[in-house]
Formats: C-alpha cells, sequence, structure tokens
C-alpha cells in the first residue's frame, strides 16, 4: 500500500485497497485511483463524499474494466488549499486535466450530486470522448429559483452556517447521515471515512465553498442545460433513491429528459 494512504491512520485499506495516484495542478495536487484495464469507467463524486463512495463498485469492475476515480481537491486525500474557490466550474477543469493527463478515452461517465454538474460539464465540452452516462441523484438545472435550495444557501451564508461547517465538520457528521436512508450502510467505520478527510478547520473550506455553490454556481448550471442537446442522444442510465431528503424525487423527471 502506497506511503499516502499508509500515512492516513483512519483508513481501513480492506475498505478502500487502492494505489494512490497524484496530479500536481496550479490550483493543488488531486488524488485519483486508477485500477484495473480496458474500457473506462469514470467515478466523479460530490460533497461530502470522495473517490470512497465508489469503492465497491471500483473492487468489481476494476477485473473487466478501468476504474478512475477522482477527488475533487479540497476532498478525500487531494491537497486542501484554503485559496481555492472550490466551485463545480474549478473543479469541472480539474477533472479535463486529470482525463487529459490520462488521455482517457470512450469514458463511461459516473455521476452523484454536484458530480453531475462537474462530470457532465466535460460531456457536454467534448461529447465524442464519451461513450454513455451513469447519474445517481443529481441535477443540472437552475437552481436559484428552488426553495430548499435557497434554504441551504440561507444558511450556508450566515455566520451559524460558517460556524458550523468549519469548526463541527457538520456536512460529514451530521447532513451525510441524512443521504442514508439505510442507516445500516452508513457503519461507524465507513462514516470514518467520510470525516477523516476534514480533520480540522483549515480543511473544511472545500465543503463550504462547494455548498454555497448549490445556488452560486446556478446560472452556470443553467448554461450547461441549454448545451445539453449535444449528449441527448448518449446511452444514459438513471439509478435514483427516492428517499433523498436533498435532491427530492421530483426532480427526476428533469434529469430524466437526458433519457429521452
Amino acid at each position: 500500500m502506497c506511503n499516502s494512504v499508509k500515512s492516513q491512520s483512519w483508513i481501513d485499506t480492506t475498505l478502500y485497497p487502492f494505489k494512490s495516484n497524484f496530479l500536481t495542478t496550479e490550483t493543488g495536487k488531486l488524488h485519483y485511483v486508477d485500477e484495473g484495464k480496458g474500457d473506462v469507467i469514470l467515478f466523479v463524486h460530490g460533497t461530502p463524499t470522495w473517490s470512497f463512495l465508489y469503492r465497491n463498485y471500483i473492487k468489481e469492475m476494476s477485473k473487466s474494466y478501468r476504474c478512475v476515480a477522482i477527488d475533487h481537491l479540497g476532498f478525500g486525500l487531494s491537497e486542501k488549499p484554503k485559496d481555492f474557490a472550490g466551485t463545480p466550474n474549478e473543479h469541472s477543469n480539474n477533472l479535463k486535466l486529470l482525463i487529459e493527463h490520462l488521455n482517457l478515452k470512450d469514458i463511461t461517465l459516473v455521476v452523484h450530486d454536484f458530480g453531475g454538474p462537474i462530470g457532465l460539464s466535460f460531456a457536454i465540452s467534448k461529447p465524442e470522448n464519451v461513450k454513455r452516462i451513469i447519474m445517481f441523484n443529481t441535477w443540472l438545472w437552475e437552481t436559484k429559483e428552488d426553495k430548499n435550495a435557497q434554504k441551504i444557501d440561507r444558511i450556508l451564508h450566515s455566520k451559524l452556517g460558517n460556524f458550523l461547517y468549519l469548526n463541527s465538520n457538520f456536512s460529514p457528521n451530521v447532513l451525510l447521515k441524512k443521504a442514508f436512508y439505510n442507516k445500516k450502510q452508513l457503519s461507524r467505520n465507513v462514516h470514518k471515512h467520510y470525516k477523516g478527510p476534514f480533520p480540522n478547520k483549515n480543511s473544511r473550506y472545500g465543503l463550504l465553498n462547494i455548498g454555497k455553490s448549490l445556488i452560486g454556481s446556478s446560472n452556470w448550471y443553467g448554461e450547461l442545460w441549454k448545451k445539453a442537446e449535444v449528449i441527448k442522444n448518449k446511452p444514459v442510465l438513471i439509478l435514483w433513491g427516492e428517499k433523498d431528503d436533498f435532491i427530492k424525487k421530483k426532480q427526476f423527471g428533469e434529469v430524466a429528459r437526458f433519457s429521452e
């Protein structure tokens, strides 16, 4: 096991047995997993998760495919520069750098949560390089009129919201639990792997910044949606958790338009 994983005492290498790889960018050092050989499956996470979210898929599918999973800057085992803007747009730029660095072709793109607009941004800009798309609960439309998003945005821009995110690790400690309808899937040991990347205040700005982008990047989502016609004919598989408290069942209809 590589030194970067060994140095993280909270990582259980039976759960996450992958070699660590890094790409140095102008904004910081990106960590990624690159396992197996064959057709490429690229996994793109949201918040407050990281490549650990896809660990079981990678373990199984790397037997037949090349599985690549990024940790966005500010998440997982990537660097956590305090001054990085941390918007989905910036994360999408880093994802493109990784794809180009690894020369990934004919990609099967797997996206979840904020990973949707981050990953789909690449698909829309380079549709010829994406073979198919798999989408978990996510979005690609303007959010500024969504009342639930407005509520979250007000909290994140308040002094209390900033304190909770930066001082109590609120996103992985509390919000992540709400994302698991079946609490048995979030054992104490598994939960430790979502809290571990954020041990102190300085490591948590990525969580806060991407949270503020729920509405802060609304116009960017809207522009992507207008351009999404270029990926309309891609094979799409949508897997939707109907009990999701954050991305509601009613939003499934918007996502389903990708497969019409």
